[in-house]
């Protein structure tokens, strides 16, 4: 705004009034008059030019003030702007590096109304009305504007009415607009950091380089119980940790730059949490450290999470007694560090037949009784293991006494025999016991672990309830038990399994009615091995799974074949392991192999023993249902040597009864011969045929006929032939009788 000069006229002294004429005196005035004239007229000129040059002094002034003015606006980016209400008009001197829009009709209200954004212009308008209307000493708000590439920006718009009329009210406004948009950026930004924090589940603590609390998130308070007026400026500690745990935390940031590592700290009520705490320093523009920043992670439930996890895992959840994983890290540790100790290891004796008699529940909490009652017992506290299933284990350190061994191995037998009553049942059990010591027994884990099941293996087979130490035979047994077991894998692999055939005679014509499929391995090196070497093997490894395939899909395509040659019209009895009998696929693996060889299924029939049925009689009843539907014949082989009860033996859909050889043998006398008599009795009031295994004798023949039994099996006839003189057999038996009668369903 620029002032116009006032122009200031000299002064000249006018005398207008005649002076009053002294003729007398009147020249020896005159020059004295004249000589003050002309001083006044010098002192007013002289005033007249003091005049000019304040007037240009002070119209440079104001010429450097506006200078200023417009430098400083310019410099902070201010916009001026002034409204004249009463001319309508609204000036504004931009100097924004991107200028706003131009202003609208400044007859709007407020003047730039069409600028300012759609949310803002309520909360504006309201703002300056209570300005203009005296309510607030300045205006001031903060909107978003358009700017002239259509953006919209944020600005700080400050003014105040500045001339009002007779009436009191405004009539002009001047103020500035400043571009805040970088501000309000980072004011968004601030307020976002400052909710985050707010709202972070994890305790946040700024504090100075000795760590004086200078700001707090509400995590904190609650995580520590403490207001956080009582803990700013005041210095943060940890009440379980000494003085020095801080200061070398410090040194560490100041060094390094940062800190972490798990705490334990106390509440403010006094309880104990765990924790995670890191720091990390904040640096200023010179990168000199000015502050810390530090992070509480409360990990007190993750870490009781991670106890109990580590407690599940080391513990056996049926009995709570430490299980196989921790007896094997025990057991490691032990011989890492070379300590002298011994291994027990022990199984109830035929715990299966209670789970399948009474039910595995029953079985499970005989077991938890058991555990609950040797914990108590002084002498296995803290030694005790649950290996598995009903398999238990007890480690003695530092002891190789064999005194002191076996008292405690005499102690868990009679723990182990005191009866269990459950669920009105009692129950009397026993026990097998396997020793080792460490070294002389073995010098890993795992073959301490191998030489004390083969101890309690052999202990098993004295007759149970005994505990035995480990020995080089036992071992020796052992070697020969994996050499056979190696051997069965190789045999599967190179097909050294085959099937001879034992033929089953018609007791009253002496003509072929049928014949019984027997596995026979045999190797190029050593020959035939025997069934009872290498079967017992085969059940405990589960390889017999495999090998009762093999001799089932053979045996139907022998058969098959003979059927085709006409030779053969019977049925062919194949054994079934109690493995393969309580395999869940059983009967589609039957149906595959007889629909491979396409032998029909009436020609089958599958020998069972009692032992297997036994097992769980109602599952065995529903698999037998199974197989009869599809006209397979079943027999029950070894019939008396089990402990089948008659009960259950007129639920089985059996087809035939085979009484076993020892039973043959001994009807030398009167009680074997009614014994024998007593099964045939049983099987013809149950339907059943009847065949004798073993009949080496005519006498035994004579005395089978007398007892009406109808098919016989033995020496008598034939041993087991190969499936190449089987069928020479065959032909032999088909010249004696030129027409055999065929089998049906």
């Amino acid at each position: 705004m620029r002032l116009t000069p006032v122009l200031l006229l000299p002064l000249s002294l006018v005398i207008t009034a005649p002076l009053p004429v002294f003729a007398a005196g009147w020249e020896q005035l005159q020059p004295y008059v004249l000589t003050v004239i002309s001083a006044l007229s010098v002192v007013a000129l002289t005033l007249a030019h003091l005049s000019i040059v304040r007037m240009r002094r002070y119209q440079s002034k104001l010429e450097q003030s506006e200078e200023r003015l417009r430098l400083s606006l310019w410099g902070s980016g201010d916009e001026l702007w002034d409204w004249d209400m009463l001319e309508g008009q609204l000036y504004r001197s931009s100097s924004w590096h991107q200028p706003l829009e131009k202003p609208g009709d400044s007859q709007q209200f407020p003047p730039n109304r069409s600028e300012i954004h759609p949310q803002d212009v309520e909360r504006v308008t309201s703002s300056l009305q209570q300005h203009m209307h005296g309510m607030t000493p300045i205006f001031e708000a903060s909107y978003r504007i358009k700017a002239a590439n259509g953006q919209w920006v944020w600005v700080l718009d400050r003014g105040k009415v500045v001339q009002l009329n007779e009436q009191g009210q405004a009539i002009r406004m001047t103020g500035t607009l400043k571009n805040i948009q970088q501000l309000k950026e980072t004011e968004e930004r601030l307020s976002l950091f400052a909710r985050c924090l707010d709202n972070i589940s994890d305790a946040v603590m700024v504090c100075d380089t000795n760590f004086a609390l200078l700001e707090v998130n509400p995590a904190f308070v609650s995580m520590t119980g403490k207001s956080r007026e009582s803990v700013l400026h005041s210095v943060f500690e940890l009440c379980l940790y000494p003085a020095r745990f801080l200061h070398e935390i410090r040194q560490a940031l100041l060094e390094q730059g940062y800190w972490a590592g798990e705490i334990e700290d106390k509440r403010h009520n006094g309880e104990l949490f765990q924790a995670e705490l890191s720091f990390d320093v904040i640096r200023d523009e010179l990168g000199q450290v000015q502050q810390f920043v530090g992070v509480v992670s409360d990990i007190s439930e993750r870490k009781k999470r991670e106890a109990e996890l580590n407690r599940l895992a080391d513990t056996d959840t049926l009995t709570g007694l430490p299980n196989r994983a921790r007896f094997s890290s025990h057991l490691t540790q032990l011989v890492r560090e070379q300590v002298e100790h011994a291994l027990l290891v022990f199984d109830l004796d035929n715990f299966k037949k209670i789970n399948d008699s009474l039910g595995h529940e029953l079985g499970d909490t005989l077991l938890c009784k058991l555990s609950e009652r040797l914990s108590l017992f002084t002498r296995f506290k803290a030694k005790l293991y649950r290996l598995g299933g009903d398999e238990f284990a007890v480690v003695l350190e530092n002891t190789n006494d064999i005194h002191s061994i076996t008292s405690l191995a005499k102690d868990l037998l009679k723990q182990i025999n005191l009866p269990f009553f459950i669920e009105q049942h009692e129950l009397a059990i026993t026990s097998s016991i396997g020793i080792v010591l460490y070294p002389e027994d073995g010098h890993d884990p795992q073959a301490l672990l191998r030489n004390a099941d083969t101890a309690m293996y052999h202990a098993k087979h004295e007759g149970a309830n005994r505990y035995l130490f480990f020995n080089d035979s036992m071992n020796k047994l052992a070697v020969k038990r994996l050499q056979v077991e190696n051997l069965i894998r190789h045999g599967l692999k190179e097909d050294y399994f085959t099937v001879f055939y034992q033929p089953k005679m018609d007791i009253v014509t002496g003509q072929l009615v049928g014949m019984e499929a027997l596995v026979r391995f045999i190797t190029p090196k050593k020959g035939l091995i025997s069934p009872a070497s290498f079967i017992p093997v085969a059940e405990e490894t589960g390889q017999i799974l495999e090998i009762g395939e093999v001799v089932l899909q053979k045996t139907c395509e022998d058969v098959k074949r003979w059927i085709d040659m006409g030779l053969f019209h019977g049925r062919v009895a194949v054994n079934l392991s109690a493995k393969q009998f309580m395999l869940p696929f059983l009967c589609e693996q039957i149906d595959d192999i007889l629909q491979r060889s396409e032998l029909p299924s009436y020609h089958l029939e599958l020998e069972i023993t009692e032992g297997t049925v036994m097992q769980s009689p109602t599952l065995a009843i529903d698999t037998m249902k199974k197989l009869r539907a599809r006209g397979i014949h079943l027999a029950m082989d070894d019939f008396g040597t089990g402990y089948s009860s008659l009960a259950y033996l007129k639920q089985f859909p059996l087809n035939t009864l085979k009484i076993d050889k020892a039973f043959i043998d001994d009807m030398n006398t009167a009680r074997g011969r009614n014994m024998v008599d007593t099964i045939v009795t049983i099987a013809h009031n149950l339907n059943l045929t009847v065949v004798a295994e073993g009949v080496e004798q005519a006498e035994q023949l004579q005395q089978l006929k007398q007892l009406r039994c109808e098919i016989i099996q033995g020496y008598f006839y034939s041993k087991p032939l190969s499936a190449h003189d089987f069928g020479l057999f065959l032909k032999q038996q088909k010249q004696q009788k030129p027409k055999l009668t065929a089998v049906t369903g």
